[in-house]
């Protein structure tokens, strides 16, 4: 990727061909997948969880992200174990049907269990598990990233309700109609649970940091740090909060309305927007090539 601009937003060297595509109508939009992400927070600080995408990743490699992937067939199970706001609630909450709001938060807690091996669960609906890093908690993940067992049986397994009382939905981002991968992705944030630590548990990553949103801002605009624009637009928008407890209080208030990209032809270049983020907008020539990346640094978005 080539160092195209002085802050971190990630931008594949191959968008200007397919926007192109796109106008012409010779570009068919993929079906985007529905994936959910967590913005795991701890104090003081407070401060985020960020994984860096190996750099031989197709999508986003080298970008700084969230734990965070595609829901599982199998993740609207009605046998899982659940505490917390019910089905309705969520499907209220997420503008979804009961179904899909309990895929996406199962998913939510799946993918972070997955790749941080944090487990937002309990015992009881008042609990949550301590420790998580023994070797059979290890087999049971293994096993879950295989998908040799689904969330279901995993947690009934364990004696275990999924608390999703813990998080707190928190965005909504959906891949531009250009890109080769699609999703859907809802945003939530939570708190380390007590007890609990993250590890970098997935094959994608090859760092991981705990770090505050203020920080990981500065790093992108100084160019340090790459990442997606869904990234950097939600650690923005952490910043004026001071503890974790804070961030998740002000999630009910958040809005969720979709944000998705638009390309549009302007005075012979295309200009490319993220309605609502004005620091995100491209301006690429309408014929020609596109810069590889806006960084030579790192980011992620595990899964927007």
């Amino acid at each position: 990727m080539a160092r195209g601009q002085a802050n971190g937003q990630w931008y594949p060297p191959e968008w200007p061909e397919r926007i192109r595509a796109l106008a012409a109508g010779g570009l068919t939009p993929v079906a985007p997948r529905r994936a959910a992400t967590v913005l795991l927070l701890r104090d003081p600080g407070p401060t985020v969880h960020l994984l860096r995408r190996r750099t031989s990743m197709a999508f986003a490699g080298g970008a700084y992200a969230y734990p965070g992937g595609g829901v599982d067939p199998r993740d609207d199970d009605r046998a899982v174990g659940w505490a917390g706001p019910t089905r309705a609630c969520w499907a209220k909450r997420l503008g979804v049907d009961e179904s899909a709001a309990q895929a996406i938060v199962c998913a939510a807690v799946r993918e972070t269990y997955e790749e941080a091996g944090v487990l937002l669960a309990g015992p009881t609906a008042g609990t949550v598990v301590g420790d998580t890093t023994g070797d059979d908690w290890e087999a049971d993940r293994a096993a879950l990233v295989a998908r040799e067992l689904s969330f279901a049986q995993f947690l009934d397994r364990r004696g275990l309700v999924l608390r999703s009382d813990l998080l707190g939905a928190w965005a909504r981002w959906i891949t531009p109609e250009f890109e080769v991968r699609r999703y859907d992705t809802w945003f939530f944030v939570a708190a380390l649970p007590e007890g609990q630590r993250t590890r970098n548990a997935s094959t994608e990553a090859d760092r991981t940091v705990w770090i505050t949103p203020a920080a990981a801002a500065a790093g992108y605009d100084r160019g340090e740090l790459l990442m997606m624009p869904p990234t950097i637009a939600t650690l923005r928008a952490l910043t004026p909060y001071g503890t974790a407890a804070e961030a998740l209080a002000a999630a009910a208030g958040r809005d969720l309305t979709p944000v998705l990209a638009r390309a549009r032809l302007v005075d012979g270049e295309i200009v490319l927007s993220w309605p609502g983020h004005e620091e995100f907008t491209k301006h690429v020539p309408a014929a020609g090539v596109g810069p590889g990346a806006a960084s030579g640094a790192e980011n992620g978005e595990a899964s927007a």
